[in-house]
């Protein structure tokens, strides 16, 4: 595992680049300083660094454009966008030729590389060699973000978006990942953005953060790229515990006493976050989790159980649409009443309330997370796809595990163990990627409403 500070170019590689930009935009009369263009100019810069071929030219009219783009307007970014949908795809004459040759009785192995050559449109090329300026990668990341808030009302962005994908996925994939701790040590302009990026649990000020880095029975860790190299693209935190914890509060209570690491036994991912917008749907969790098990089993021995308490974020959601279908198998009269306590104000505050709902909630989770499925016929459930697609087991469920306010709002407090068992992780992998199989406890498949058992889907 790498330290922070990794792999930082050295001082005349940054040099060597500036001047290969500068020399660049002299040969070309461009300005050094970033102005907004507008779509046309930015459309006139992507022709021209598609036709050059010199390197340092390359590199200025790259830098060029994304500077332009960075200052333009938010109408001319959306019309550059658009303009890599309409303008920037594949040469359709030279496509023809290359299907012809490829029908052609005496085809080659060569036409057929012809024809891929050909298909593939030109913006992946633009794309390529935007990324050749410095900062280019950064800046290619943050125009997908930026594409991805236009891409419903603009359905021809979709083709350029999978040109990105197509692009980050090689340009971010585990083999350029490093892996690093973070602790209370590490610069402090990272630690602000574990601050800004956590998604699950919000860090509230530094003392919240220093409780989730400082101690010993805590850590935290997260993949860098060597392009973004203070930017890290998701980060876990761990908890080390003696036990599985069936609540979050515990675990982020700031007066807690710390036990010593090497007397826990299990290592708890509590909070697992994604920090990239332009980088969504390129996956990382899978790989981050599984050498952060690795990690802690070299430096902690002692650790032997790895889970999850991870939240539900679409239960309440999906347990309304189903309260309100008056035909639901799921619910019967005495269900539907102590259901209807959800609505009273306070109710997880009175004793007995909170057992007549968690009686009638119970099985409703088990059944959510074992039968309710999406139209892709998978778990409803977004954070269970992800864990379930990584080999995890839904272990166990937690009645009130989060009774803060967003974890009451979208779950009424619900929260779930995934267990990472090592020796199973492969097979419930398999299992679930072939057959959609959903690893799960005895202790969870019992609560199931048995009127519910044959019954496949939900009423999404």
């Amino acid at each position: 595992m790498a330290t922070l500070g990794f792999d930082r170019a050295p001082a005349f590689l940054s040099d060597l680049i500036n001047t290969l930009t500068e020399r660049g935009r002299d040969l070309l009369g461009l300005s050094n300083g970033s102005r907004p263009m507008s779509k046309a100019e930015l459309i006139s810069l992507g022709e021209t660094l598609l036709s050059r071929r010199g390197e340092a030219t390359g590199v200025a009219l790259a830098s060029t454009l994304l500077a332009g783009y960075a200052a333009a307007s938010d109408a001319d970014k959306l019309a550059f966008l658009n303009a890599l949908a309409d303008l920037f795809g594949p040469d359709m004459p030279q496509l023809n030729d290359a299907v012809a040759a490829v029908r052609a009785k005496n085809a080659s192995p060569d036409s057929v590389s012809k024809l891929l050559k050909a298909a593939e449109p030109r913006r992946q090329e633009l794309i390529r060699r935007l990324n050749l300026a410095p900062g280019g990668t950064a800046s290619l990341v943050q125009m997908r973000e930026a594409l991805l808030a236009h891409i419903s009302e603009h359905p021809a962005l979709k083709h350029v978006d999978s040109d990105f994908v197509h692009l980050f996925a090689s340009w971010f994939n585990r083999g350029f990942l490093v892996l690093q701790r973070i602790d209370w040590t590490t610069p402090a302009n990272i630690l602000e953005k574990l601050i800004r990026y956590e998604q699950v649990h919000a860090i509230t000020n530094w003392d919240d953060l220093r409780s989730r880095l400082a101690p010993s029975d805590r850590r935290c860790y997260g993949f860098f790229h060597p392009q973004l190299v203070d930017e890290p693209l998701i980060f876990v935190e761990v908890a080390l515990t003696r036990d599985i914890p069936g609540a979050i509060a515990p675990l982020l209570d700031l007066s807690r006493t710390p036990i010593t690491a090497t007397t826990a036994n299990t290592a708890v991912f509590y909070s697992i976050s994604n920090t990239q917008k332009g980088l969504a749907g390129i996956s990382f969790g899978n790989f981050l989790i599984k050498q952060v098990v690795e990690e802690i089993k070299r430096e902690l021995p002692n650790v032997q159980t790895f889970v999850t308490l991870s939240p539900v974020p679409n239960f309440t959601g999906w347990l309304k649409r189903e309260r309100t279908n008056e035909s639901s198998i799921l619910l019967d009269a005495g269900t539907r009443a102590a259901l209807d306590e959800l609505d009273t104000p306070g109710w997880a505050d009175d004793p007995e309330t909170a057992e007549r709902v968690k009686g009638a909630l119970m099985p409703l989770a088990a059944y959510y997370f074992l039968e309710a499925k999406n139209p892709r016929g998978q778990p409803v459930d977004p954070v269970a796809r992800f864990h379930l697609g990584n080999g995890a087991r839904l272990e166990r469920l937690d009645f009130l595990g989060d009774r803060s306010e967003k974890g009451m709002q979208q779950s009424y407090g619900l929260m779930v163990n995934y267990l990472y068992a090592l020796d199973k992780i492969e097979e419930n992998h398999e299992a679930y990627a072939e057959k959609g199989v959903v690893a799960s406890s005895s202790t969870i498949r019992k609560l199931v409403p048995a009127r519910a058992v044959s019954v496949a889907g939900d009423a999404n």
